[in-house]
């Protein structure tokens, strides 16, 4: 009987041993199960063997390496319990050990980035584990920005290194009608949500400046003097709509009856993303689209998406 108890305690202590050579990392490595990437951090324990247990960086080639053994491991592509038998393999044919009891965990994901940015409220890049889906990611950046457009852009990389971009409209995602909108992500992916287009409005306006164009179908010469708050006195009849050129640098000029327009007797013009609406005073001479550019500051970025002269 007390040959027994002395084996029973013998066993007992040789497993708590073990167990405490593990490193912190290793007891607190409770991930997700995920295949095993680049630069991820991996708890590895080896049964009574504590110069073997350690937590180990996969290399940029997808490798690590244990002590005593020859040859380095590929971990790229694999799923933990895969690892567990590659590593007891090796260490078999290296005559190591004879039955090793191989355990790894995952403390730390380097190798699944999604990154948020564009218009939200928290550009962010984080790791991707557990169901993440397109919703979630944008929550992580704490909502989108007032100046966000209509649509978010999700860029995936491909086998063939090619990415491919993938267009959600905004709308739709939050409605959550359609849920092939809101797809799952795997890391890896680039979401940007691009500032909505903007008109610039100059001139014999009360408030000059550049708003952003919600619904491009809906941006027109009426909507856009009311944001700025209306024509001020003596302004002209006759205001400018430059337009830039499909493939150059140069603008068209465009003649507007504005004064016709505001009374309802000439059809409302509308308005395409980037265009200026220059509103001339009644006696001023009319300037030029190049000196107009520097007075709007046109193309300039902002990080509200407004710009405002007083």
């Amino acid at each position: 009987m007390k040959s027994f108890c002395a084996a029973l305690l013998l066993v007992v202590c040789r497993f708590g041993g073990a167990g405490a050579a593990q490193t912190p990392e290793a007891a607190s490595a409770n991930l997700p199960a995920q295949k095993i990437g680049a630069d991820d951090l991996l708890a590895i324990s080896v049964y009574d063997s504590p110069e073997l247990t350690r937590t180990v960086r996969v290399s940029g080639e997808g490798q690590i390496r244990l002590p005593m053994l020859k040859r380095p491991i590929e971990a790229a592509g694999l799923l933990p319990r895969d690892l567990e038998t590659a590593i007891a393999q090796a260490l078999r044919s290296e005559q190591i050990l004879i039955e090793p009891v191989v355990t790894v965990t995952v403390a730390e994901y380097r190798s699944r980035p999604i990154s948020v940015s564009g218009a939200v409220k928290r550009p962010v890049t984080f790791q991707a584990f557990g169901n993440i889906t397109l919703l979630d990611a944008i929550t992580r950046a704490e909502g989108l920005a007032p100046e966000a457009g209509t649509e978010v852009l999700i860029a995936r990389p491909g086998i063939d290194g090619k990415s491919t971009t993938e267009h959600i409209p905004i709308k739709a995602l939050l409605e959550g009608e359609n849920h092939k909108l809101n797809p799952r992500l795997s890391g890896g992916e680039e979401i940007r949500v691009p500032e909505a287009g903007r008109v610039f409005v100059a001139g014999s306006v009360k408030n000059p400046g550049a708003f952003p164009m919600k619904d491009g179908s809906d941006t027109s010469v009426l909507k856009v003097v009311a944001l700025a708050g209306g024509l001020i006195p003596f302004s002209s009849k006759q205001a400018y709509i430059y337009r830039r050129k499909v493939g150059a640098d140069t603008k068209d000029e465009i003649p507007i009856p504005l004064a016709q327009i505001m009374g309802r007797k000439s059809p409302d013009v509308m308005l395409s993303a980037d265009d200026i609406l220059y509103v001339p005073d009644a006696k001023a001479r009319r300037i030029s689209a190049a000196a107009l550019e520097k007075i709007v500051g046109f193309g300039a970025a902002t990080t509200s998406g407004l710009l405002i002269w007083h």
